[in-house]
């Protein structure tokens, strides 16, 4: 179900079938990045474990399945003059990827 500012709703659907988290984005890997941001970040990219992430939309029967990992990386240089200068005071950030799986339709209700 779309809102009126365009972006959509997705739970985070755990194994159980419980929904514990919600994000939102404008296409469904947008939500699964906010969602593999929330993972255990790993030192590196390569060593991050990755980890399936189920996001069914809200509204719909529609279970959008990501492949997802999180990994520490140092902040970016910023320059004083840019909105982003806070991030001067950080030394790692958490990034995350996603790798889209498949979809996945639910029978139940």
């Amino acid at each position: 179900m779309v809102r009126e500012d365009g972006k959509r709703n997705f739970a985070l659907r755990e194994e159980d079938g419980s929904e514990p988290s919600e994000f939102s984005g404008n296409m469904p890997r947008q939500a699964a990045l906010k969602a593999a941001r929330t993972l255990e970040p790993a030192p590196s990219e390569e060593a991050a474990e990755r980890i399936t992430l189920r996001l069914r939309e809200k509204g719909t029967k529609k279970v959008h399945e990501y492949e997802g990992w999180a990994w520490k990386a140092s902040a970016p240089e910023v320059d004083e003059a840019d909105d982003d200068f806070w991030l001067n005071d950080l030394d790692d950030i958490t990034k995350a990827n996603v790798s889209k799986q498949g979809i996945e339709y639910l029978d139940e209700e």
